[in-house]
C-alpha cells in the first residue's frame, strides 16, 4: 500500500503515519508535512523523487502530474488501466490523507490582504482529493483527522479498507471541498462588495451544536455558524450559566439582539416569542431595565432580556426576583455573575460584541418548501443623513421626535403588523396585528 500525505491540519498526522508504516504502507509527502514526518524518524519519500520533477513557482505546482493522479485515478479491476500504468511505469497510490490550505484561518486574519488570500486558495489539494474519491473503490481518501483511528482499526482488522467507509470518507471529500469553495466565493463577494445575487447562490455555514430538539419535541436540531467572526452573533456568544439553548431560545434571543442594535445609549430589551415586550433607554443602564420591565412586568416573565452594556449587582437582583429564560450581555459584573447563577435553568451568556451589527452584504434567508427566498438585510430606519419631511400643521418638539424614532426602532421588530405605544423612551404597548399596519406615537397620557 502507498499513502500520499499532504496536509495543513496535522493534527494526530505524525501517529497517523508512524501506524501506516508498522502496517507496510510506504509514505509519499510534500513540503511541511514531508519536513514534519521525517524529523519524527518516519521513512518517507518526498513527491519530487516519485514525479521526477522538481517543485516550481514556489510550491505551487508540486503534485499536479501524471505519476500522482494516474497512480491514483487507475481503475483496478479494469485491466487496460493497469497495462497503461505498467507501460508508463507509474504505481498505484491507495490513500490519500489531504486537507486544504488553512483558507479560513488566514481571512479571519485582521488587515489581511488579497494577495495573501489569493495565494491561500489550494489548487493541488482539492484536485487529489476530488480524483481520490471519483475512484473510491480502490483510493482511501482522508481529510479529517478524526477519521484516523477509524481507518486504522479497519486496517489492522482486515488488512484494507472498507467499500463502505471508503464510500462515507468519499461524501466528506465533497463535504470539504464545497465548503472550501464556497468560503472562497463568498470572501470574493465581500471583496467586491458585490451585493448582486448570483445566479447560482451556494452558502457554507459550520456546525456549532446539536439540539435536544427543535421547534417541537418531535423535531430533530441543530445551530450554524457563518464562516467569519460574526461579531455580534449568537452563534459567538459565551454561555456563562445554565442549560443548552433550545431551538426557540435561540430564534427569540436572535430577535431581541437584532432590536438592540437599533440603540446606541444604553438601552434594555425585553423579548417573549419572538416578540419585544418591553423596551428602554436611558442615560443609565439601570434606568433603562426599569423602564423594560415596567413596560409591561407580565409578558416578561419566562422572557429573554439583553442589554447593551455591563449587567450590574443592582440590575442582577432585580433580575432575580422574576423567572427569565435567557439574558444576554457584553460583561457581568462578577457579583451579578454570583447572583444570577444561583437560578439553576436559567442561561447567561456573554457577547462582547453585541452592539456590532450585520455588514451590508449579509443576506436575509427564508426557507420555503422547495427553495428560498432572499433579501437584503434591513438596516435602515431613515435615510442616512435622517433627512426626513413634516407634512402635519404642527412638527413634532425634539422630544416627540425621539420618541417617534424609538418606537419606530420596535415596530420594525415586531413580528406581522404592529403596534408600539411609546413615551420617554419606554414602551408603553407592542403589540402584533393581523390587519393593517399602524405606528402609534402618543406625546400625552
Amino acid at each position: 500500500m502507498r499513502a500520499l500525505i499532504s496536509v495543513s491540519d496535522k493534527t494526530g498526522i505524525v501517529d497517523f503515519a508512524k501506524s501506516l508504516v508498522q502496517l507496510g504502507a510506504e509514505i509519499i509527502s510534500t513540503g511541511g508535512t514531508y519536513k514534519i514526518l521525517k524529523e519524527n524518524g518516519i521513512s518517507v519519500m518526498e513527491i519530487s523523487e516519485l514525479t521526477k520533477f522538481p517543485e516550481c513557482l514556489d510550491g505551487r505546482v508540486k503534485t499536479l502530474h501524471p505519476s500522482v493522479h494516474a497512480g491514483i485515478l487507475a481503475m483496478r479491476s479494469k485491466p487496460s488501466h493497469m497495462e497503461q500504468l505498467a507501460n508508463l511505469g507509474i504505481d498505484t497510490i491507495d490513500m490519500v490523507v489531504v486537507n486544504l490550505y488553512p483558507f479560513k484561518q488566514t481571512i479571519l486574519k485582521d488587515n489581511v490582504t488579497r494577495e495573501e488570500a489569493i495565494e491561500n486558495i489550494d489548487i493541488g489539494g482539492p484536485t487529489m482529493l476530488r480524483s481520490a474519491a471519483k475512484n473510491y473503490q480502490d483510493v482511501s481518501v482522508v481529510t479529517d483527522p478524526a477519521d484516523y483511528e477509524k481507518v486504522l482499526d479497519e486496517l489492522k482488522e482486515n488488512g484494507k479498507v472498507s467499500i463502505d467507509t471508503n464510500f462515507y470518507l468519499m461524501q466528506k471529500v465533497f463535504e470539504h471541498t464545497a465548503n472550501y469553495d464556497t468560503m472562497i466565493f463568498d470572501y470574493l463577494r465581500r471583496e467586491r462588495k458585490d451585493t448582486s445575487y448570483p445566479q447560482s447562490l451556494s452558502l457554507t455555514f459550520e456546525k456549532v451544536q446539536e439540539m435536544r430538539y427543535g421547534e417541537n419535541p418531535h423535531q430533530t436540531g441543530a445551530l450554524y455558524k457563518e464562516i467569519g467572526k460574526c461579531e455580534g452573533s449568537l452563534t459567538i456568544a459565551k454561555q456563562i450559566h445554565g442549560k443548552e439553548l433550545s431551538f426557540n431560545n435561540i430564534n427569540d434571543t436572535n430577535g431581541a439582539l437584532e432590536l438592540l442594535k437599533e440603540f446606541d445609549e444604553p438601552t434594555v430589551v425585553a423579548c417573549k416569542h419572538g416578540n419585544p415586550c418591553g423596551v428602554g433607554s436611558s442615560e443609565a443602564i439601570f434606568d433603562a431595565w426599569q423602564k423594560a420591565y415596567h413596560a409591561d412586568q407580565t409578558s416578561i416573565f419566562g422572557g429573554i432580556v439583553v442589554l447593551n452594556r455591563k449587567l450590574t449587582k443592582e440590575i442582577a437582583e432585580e433580575m432575580s426576583k422574576i423567572f427569565l429564560e435567557v439574558i444576554v450581555a457584553p460583561s457581568y459584573e462578577q457579583e451579578a455573575l454570583d447572583i444570577l447563577c444561583q437560578k439553576k435553568n436559567i442561561r447567561v451568556l456573554e457577547l462582547p460584541s453585541i452592539s456590532k451589527k450585520q455588514p451590508s452584504t449579509s443576506y436575509d434567508i427564508k426557507k420555503i418548501n422547495g427553495g428560498i427566498i432572499i433579501q437584503s438585510i434591513d438596516s435602515k430606519l431613515l435615510n442616512e443623513d435622517n433627512s426626513y419631511q413634516v407634512i402635519t400643521k404642527r412638527a413634532p418638539t425634539k422630544e416627540e421626535l425621539e420618541d417617534l424614532l424609538f418606537t419606530w426602532k420596535i415596530v420594525k421588530h415586531t413580528k406581522s403588523n404592529a403596534i408600539v405605544i411609546g413615551k420617554n423612551k419606554q414602551s408603553i404597548g407592542i403589540g402584533p396585528r393581523t390587519s393593517q399596519s399602524y405606528l402609534v406615537y402618543k406625546a400625552v397620557f
